[in-house]
């Protein structure tokens, strides 16, 4: 029985890949086993958001993945009429990428997994069966089958299930899915030589037949057609059944080159729970989404960056396993409203009942007479955006849409004291950070809580306007003098009755303080992060 393995994670999908390679950069020993013979090489999802980049930046594998993305990639709906309804056209880099990005999965996915090769602490093994799982109080045991028809039993402290919807690891766990299933089926038609052109993706609301062009990196395109009136996916297996749904979209569907066609159906669901004792869900394993929003793919690589870390603290005793329950807590309610956002957008492109369409309609047409309402579409200010309401941050107030606490922090490009331009992240790396504007952020802190935060590996930045960074007063030695280019940082602090912020590893904020109140709000924030003092040097 192999005893060596700190984490086994199932499926070698996007969101274990991720996992994979969070861990293996924290040192952690991680085995991950995949059924299928090698890496799937035809585009699921097609829709990468900017979070998702920035932990692929995290990863050290954005700028390997850039030449596979359509960056400010926008969404339109359009009506019967072909009328613009919805146009959407984030055009803002609040976290240092493109909002929306079109993207070939196959070659970022080959990314994700070529950046294994880096850790020796890391092993893939493919055409692996699971054949049986347990666990006790110390280990989850699995029974596996390997591609050599050699039968092995793997020990590790945690197991991540990333094994996709159907999953073998939640149904054995008796864990429940729950949601709805579309009743329409539809189908996905790649093809390369993009036969039109045009950029962005058109949603159009035919009632007739509602479908999807959707312009890709490299010249590929994509088409979605809902079936209707009772037709099966073996209806599209004859030539020209195909080439009658092409002529929709396409003039001369006779020379379109197909790459493949798939039939899928929709569904909305998500589990009861993500966490069984050492066995976690991520991915499509705990949520499954419809496409509309793009969000499937994405949401699984947020479940890897808030899992990761906090599993990698856990396993080196920084932390008490009671961390691990804040992932449930704070994404499962996040997971919800992109579900929920998601069937809402595919409800406005085949409304279920004909007065809807009317509605959106009439919606489309106030538009252009409501600049307000205009802008809130353009601008995707509807997409929720991820805010913990409870989970592994400090509060002094109530957590609302006004707080930052339980948001994401933003990502600007910073001034280096020699003279360097450096996105925030890269300064930071994977750790966490103690983030001040103006002073020392480790003023207020006493040698024993700076020693804790320093043991723990956390960064302390102090940003200044950028031509004062080589005229400040000394700090602390190890913080680090940053500028603020362009009057980000300065407005975004501005109105915050906090000028300090405690950051997590996956870039959320964790608390804010005060420099008086800095002591006590950190000692609270060690606490909610279930940080194991006692493992700790502190000032000692």
């Amino acid at each position: 029985m192999s005893t060596d393995i700190d984490v086994i994670i199932v499926g070698a999908g996007p969101v274990g890949l991720a996992n994979a390679n969070f861990l293996g950069q924290a040192g952690i020993k991680v085995l991950a086993i995949e059924q299928l013979d090698s890496l799937i090489d035809y585009p699921r999802a097609i829709g990468l958001d900017d979070e998702s980049l920035r932990s692929f930046q995290s990863m050290g594998v954005a700028e390997e993945v850039l030449p596979y993305t359509t960056p400010f990639h926008w969404m339109r709906i359009l009506t019967p009429s072909g009328k613009i309804f919805a146009s959407f056209e984030p055009r803002t880099t609040e976290y240092g990428w493109s909002r929306r990005n079109a993207f070939n999965q196959p070659e970022t996915d080959k990314r994700l997994f070529n950046k294994l090769s880096a850790y020796n602490n890391v092993e893939v093994r493919f055409g692996v069966a699971m054949e049986s799982f347990d666990q006790d109080d110390e280990s989850v045991s699995v029974n596996i089958k390997n591609a050599d028809g050699s039968e092995e039993t793997l020990r590790a402290q945690y197991m991540i299930a990333c094994d996709g919807g159907n999953s073998y690891v939640r149904r054995t766990l008796g864990i429940d899915f729950e949601g709805k299933t579309a009743p329409n089926q539809w189908i996905v038609v790649d093809v390369k030589n993009d036969p039109i052109g045009t950029p962005h993706v058109y949603l159009c609301a035919d009632p007739l037949r509602p479908y999807v062009s959707a312009a890709l990196p490299l010249g590929i395109r994509r088409f979605e057609f809902m079936l209707v009136n009772d037709e099966k996916a073996e209806d599209f297996d004859s030539y020209d059944k195909m080439v009658d749904l092409m002529r929709k979209v396409v003039p001369n569907p006779d020379k379109v080159d197909v790459i493949r066609s798939r039939v899928y159906t929709h569904n909305a669901r998500i589990a009861g729970s993500f966490r069984k004792g050492r066995i976690v869900l991520a991915g499509d394993a705990a949520h499954i989404m419809p496409v509309w929003q793009g969000q499937g793919y994405n949401s699984g690589i947020r479940d890897a960056s808030n899992l990761s870390w906090k599993m990698a603290m856990v396993i080196k005793g920084q932390a008490k396993d009671t961390l691990l329950d804040t992932y449930q807590q704070e994404r499962k309610d996040h997971a919800k409203a992109m579900i929920d956002l998601s069937v809402m957008t595919g409800n406005v492109l085949a409304p279920p009942k004909a007065w809807h369409g009317k509605v959106r309609d009439v919606v489309a047409r106030l538009m252009d007479f409501i600049p307000p309402l205009k802008r809130y579409f353009l601008e995707m200010r509807f997409k929720p955006a991820p805010q913990f309401k409870k989970g592994a941050m400090v509060s002094t107030q109530a957590i609302n849409k006004t707080s930052r606490v339980g948001k994401m922090f933003m990502q600007p490009t910073l001034l280096t004291q020699d003279g360097q331009k450096q996105k925030l992240d890269d300064i930071i790396g994977n750790n966490f950070a103690v983030i001040a504007w103006s002073t020392d952020p480790t003023y207020g802190m006493s040698e024993e809580q700076y020693g804790y935060w320093k043991d723990l590996g956390a960064k302390f930045i102090r940003i200044l306007p950028d031509n004062q960074i080589n005229h400040a007063v000394d700090t602390r030695e190890g913080v680090i003098t940053l500028g603020d280019m362009n009057s980000q940082l300065r407005d975004w602090f501005t109105g915050m009755a906090d000028s300090i912020l405690f950051l997590r590893p996956d870039r959320y904020i964790a608390s804010m303080a005060s420099p008086q109140s800095i002591d006590g709000i950190s000692r609270q924030t060690l606490r909610v992060l279930s940080i194991d003092l006692d493992k700790l040097q502190g000032a000692q």
